[in-house]
């Protein structure tokens, strides 16, 4: 699979030298085999090809040696090692027996373990897994060319279905563990031979993820359509994959090999799928609070098939981190649920700080104390948030989170646990009512009749603790003369405590300041930088940041920029940012331009404002250069702001300050500048955006022309725009737009592989013959929202599409075709998939910007229809409809409604066995098409209402031949309906022909409003 990275060359020799030197081992160990026993050598991945037998026997074994997810990697790092030909190039992994066995035993792996994204994602890298699973989506017969989301999952055979289910649980699982914080590890010396397979291995992953994130929605959508499926699945097993290799050209359709696999419930699959997408639409809740909601049901849905499913062995999913789950959502949400929140502990303290009802929330953690409900985490949390909220000013707060810090330090007291340095800190400043406080939560928190003698010995140690640790004689006095504590303590022990305060209070000397201990020096505790790194990465003020900063690097010195392996600054910018030599100005540097950069991403630009501010203030002392950096970074975040707000619905144009801001960068020319290639992508995307096309065609130097390829490409563009109106004038800079696209599209001669089928939705076979990579090339028309722009994108991109595929019955039709070249010079060099996909993913962007655009609706249609998609193309011509005649209360345009696209939609219909549908579609052609009309109503396997559309038929030939055809068969009730039908008077043949058309008008709105409703 082309995602999956082969060791190179130094690895993979290294390899060889391991297996030399085993087989060395294996003869020593020959010859000592009588004098000791010897542990059975680990299979070698070859035996597996040699006895197609053996993987099955090895995996049946209690403990086998590789595990099935080491074997994965083996066969799949064999199977994609490329081979040199005879001229020295590097072709890709042969298409042969070998490699086709070695993948089949990497899904039989696969397949033993029951395809439990568990186990895979913790055995297996995301290239090795990503591999793997488009394997499956080959032997599935997943069909080529066409994105998930397109699928109707519902007519496809049951593994096919399960295939595409997994692919898309894995892909948003997979973005969701990638948002987790993971620790750096630094390389040893032993590794450093390794570091650029890991870095290679680093990027592809990397690759990888932004390609799922951009699909994330469409992985969404197909989860969510998989919900509405009731029947049950079948999975692949050893078996079925044995049936398939067996016989290789058998469609996967109803056969023994699709139905016989490992059969798995519609309650399995939704409780799983539910989990995955609460996953995914929590992990995205911090920039759409809309997403918890969407999270809170999925859960919700989660808990309940488990519930159903108690017995289950195949549903795999964490019930704790669930748990966890559910409670933040309902917090998050500020959702009450009797059912749930009233019986829950969670809920309850969650309800109680959301209504500041706090005398309450400290009554619940007294009680808590006796019914232990709550873990020590979350009450930990608690006292966190709130502590918290008193550093933000809160002052009012702080009592509370005093009563919170004892009540916590009790629970810990009767656990047998040490109480936490907070509480410890708390005794050096007590009074007299925190201390009547802590008696007060030990006597509720101790059940006289029940407790163990273990726990009232726990309370007397606290008891004692807390009269070595007060100084005031009065408060020492308020504890040894309490009640529990002349219950808890014998006679003899309370005797020893008070003569032993006693002694402690006639040897101070008032004048002298006593020694501290360790609790009088927080700032060297390592608790207290965690706290303090904790806060770091939380907060967002510039200046709380620099204090923090100042306060850590006064405790230790170390880099505090890698205390959160989440905060990234692009790596142009790195070199200069580590040359800063002060270590507390280098980590400041960083953290606020990772911070800034975070807040852009989650579109948070009120605060990417501020935190950018600062640094550049900061940097302004020291560094010209730096300066420049913040400087183009807060262009960028300006711009990024406008277009997010463009996005949304604004027509607020930008300010000539900010358009000449980005002509300045564009024409920026400063020496041994580190400059990020995105700045200038988003610079030459905004004035596209907002027609800057004089500029870019006359004004922008042609030298940053040349080293720039978005520039290059946004000329060509604004260029072609400017010219339009004319196509003959605007042909050549089109023919120069069009040989910058081919070679984009193209695949240089060593990278190009031989077409064998496969499926993969994630492909490198980027050519390094264009100005970008089509990634690259896609990500930035993703940015464009000028329609002129994007039509011109999709005209070329059209014209393309039918020149590779040759198919002149079934041509994509689009605006402005005639401007392009006819034919292609090097055919063969196209990658004739990539352009596939690369119109669809244009046109899906087009219409997500304005879904009301007519032509490009018509050329959404016209793709699905030339790739068999029936149903989807009769949704978007009916849809261009809709959009231009007001849902068909008016005429639709002729030129919307052409005869080529309503013989396509006739098309449609009978591929759908919608056979009455084309008959009535059969009227609305200039020439009413009879022969195909009589055609389709002698068809008995209709699958549409038949007689119910004999209204809409407004052509008397038709209607006569209904009545004959139903007369013929005998079916007496359709052949009245027919002929009621040719008896309505407006229908006569001696009528006016203003009065025949207004019948014909008002069947055709009708007929066409109750298609829209069937495929809407």
């Amino acid at each position: 699979m082309s995602n999956y990275v082969p060791q190179n060359d130094v690895f993979s020799h290294r390899a060889s030298i391991g297996e030399v030197e085993m087989s060395a081992e294996a003869v020593d160990r020959v010859a000592v085999s009588g004098s000791r026993p010897t542990t059975p050598p680990q299979t070698s991945w070859f035996e597996f090809l040699l006895d197609e037998m053996l993987l099955e026997i090895h995996l049946q074994k209690s403990h086998p040696d590789p595990v099935p997810v080491q074997l994965i990697i083996q066969f799949l790092e064999q199977a994609s090692k490329p081979s040199v030909n005879e001229q020295n190039q590097v072709q890709p992994p042969a298409d042969n027996c070998k490699n086709r066995t070695l993948k089949l035993l990497a899904l039989k792996a696969a397949a033993h373990l029951k395809w439990d994204l568990d186990v895979l994602e913790k055995g297996l890298t995301i290239p090795v897994l990503n591999m793997l699973l488009n394997e499956l989506l080959c032997v599935s017969k997943v069909p080529p060319g066409v994105k998930h989301v397109d699928l109707d999952l519902s007519t496809l055979p049951p593994t096919t279905t399960m295939a595409v289910i997994i692919y898309n649980r894995w892909a948003i699982r997979t973005i969701v563990l990638s948002s987790f914080p993971e620790k750096q590890t630094k390389p040893g010396p032993h590794q450093m031979t390794m570091l650029n397979v890991v870095q290679q291995e680093k990027e592809l992953t990397e690759n990888i993820l932004s390609v799922l994130k951009e699909q994330a929605t469409d992985s969404i959508m197909v989860l969510e359509g998989a919900l509405g499926l009731k029947k049950d699945f079948y999975i692949h097993t050893m078996r079925t994959l044995d049936l398939l290799a067996a016989d290789p050209s058998t469609a996967n359709g109803e056969t023994e090999s699709s139905t016989a696999g490992l059969k798995i419930s519609a309650d399995e699959l939704h409780c799983q799928v539910h989990y995955d997408l609460g996953g995914i639409f929590f992990q995205q809740g911090c920039s759409d609070q809309l997403a918890y909601k969407k999270a809170r049901e999925h859960f919700k849905h989660t808990r309940e098939l488990l519930l159903k499913l108690d017995s289950t062995l195949r549903v795999h999913l964490d019930e704790k981190r669930l748990a966890g789950y559910w409670n933040a959502c309902k917090a998050l949400t500020g959702a009450s649920d009797p059912s749930d929140t009233l019986f829950n502990p969670y809920g309850q303290i969650n309800c109680l700080i959301k209504t500041h009802n706090y005398p309450a929330l400290v009554e619940a953690f007294i009680k808590d104390n006796v019914s232990l409900s709550l873990p020590n985490h979350f009450r930990q949390s608690v006292l966190r948030e709130l502590l918290h909220k008193v550093q933000q000013g809160e002052g009012e707060l702080e009592e509370v989170s005093h009563k919170l810090c004892v009540c916590n330090a009790v629970r810990d007291t009767l656990q047998g646990e040490i109480p936490s340095v907070r509480f410890l800190q708390l005794l050096h400043k007590p009074n007299k009512y925190l201390v009547e406080f802590m008696l007060e939560v030990c006597t509720r928190s101790l059940d006289k009749d029940c407790s163990s003698e273990t726990t009232k010995r726990n309370i007397s140690i606290f008891l004692k603790t807390l009269c070595e640790r007060l100084a005031e004689p009065h408060l020492v006095f308020m504890v040894t003369t309490h009640k529990l504590f002349t219950e808890l303590l014998t006679e003899e022990q309370r005797k020893l405590l008070v003569d032993q305060v006693r002694k402690r209070s006639a040897n101070i000397n008032l004048s002298v300041k006593p020694l501290p201990s360790f609790y009088d020096i927080p700032a060297t505790a390592s608790i207290n930088i965690g706290q303090l790194e904790q806060q770091l990465i939380l907060c967002l003020d510039a200046r709380r940041i620099r204090q923090i900063l100042i306060e850590l690097h006064s405790m230790a010195e170390r880099p505090f920029w890698r205390i959160n392996s989440k905060w990234e600054v692009p790596s142009d910018y790195i070199n200069v940012i580590l040359s800063i030599k002060d270590n507390l100005t280098k980590d400041l540097v960083y953290i606020l331009m990772a911070k800034g950069l975070h807040c852009i991403a989650i579109k948070d630009f009120t605060h990417a404002r501020q935190l950018f501010s600062a640094c550049l203030e900061l940097v302004t002392e020291f560094s010209p250069k730096l300066r420049q950096v913040m400087l183009n970074e807060m262009l960028l975040l300006e711009v990024r702001a406008h277009e997010s707000a463009a996005a949304e619905g604004s027509n607020v144009k930008p300010q000539s300050d900010l358009v000449s801001r980005v002509r300045g960068y564009l024409e920026m020319r400063i020496h041994d500048l580190p400059l990020r290639q995105i700045v200038g992508e988003e610079c030459v995307a905004f004035m596209l955006n907002w027609r800057e096309n004089e500029y870019l065609t006359l004004q922008v130097p042609q030298q940053l022309v040349m080293n720039n390829p978005y520039i290059k490409l946004g000329q060509l563009l604004a260029s072609t725009c400017k010219e339009l109106p004319g196509p003959k004038e605007s042909r050549r800079t089109a023919k120069e737009l069009w040989e910058v696209v081919v070679q984009i599209c193209s695949v240089s001669n060593q990278h190009k592989r031989n077409s064998d089928g496969r499926v993969s939705l994630i492909k490198q076979r980027e050519s390094n013959m264009g100005i970008l990579q089509r990634s690259r090339f896609i990500t930035f028309v993703k940015k464009l929202r000028e329609p002129l722009v994007l039509t011109t994108l999709i005209s070329l991109f059209v014209r393309f599409h039918s020149i590779v595929r040759d198919d002149i019955v079934n041509e994509v039709t689009a605006e402005h075709l005639a401007i392009w070249p006819s034919t292609l010079a090097n055919m063969q060099a196209v990658d004739v998939e990539a352009v596939a996909v690369t119109v669809k993913e244009i046109v899906t962007h087009a219409l997500t910007l304005n879904p009301n655009n007519q032509s490009w609706l018509i050329t959404q249609a016209d793709i699905y229809f030339v790739t068999n998609l029936y149903s989807a193309a009769l949704h978007f011509y009916l849809q261009a409809g809709v959009v231009c005649s007001d849902f068909f209360t008016k005429a639709v345009a002729p030129d919307i409604y052409n005869d080529q696209v309503l013989k396509r939609m006739i098309k449609c219909c009978s591929m759908l066995n919608c056979h009455t549908q084309v008959a009535v579609l059969c009227q609305f052609l200039r020439e009413v098409d009879y022969m195909t009309a009589f055609k389709a109503l002698q068809e008995q396997n209709s699958h549409d209402a038949m007689d119910s559309f004999y209204d809409y038929i407004w052509d008397v030939t038709i209607l006569e031949y209904l009545t004959y055809i139903h007369h013929k068969r005998g079916e007496t009730e359709k052949r009245l309906i027919a002929i009621k039908a040719i008896g309505q008077t407006e229908l006569n043949a001696s009528n006016p022909e203003e009065v025949l058309q207004l019948a014909a008008q008002k069947r055709k709105k009708k007929f066409l409003q109750a298609m829209a409703k069937l495929y809407f």
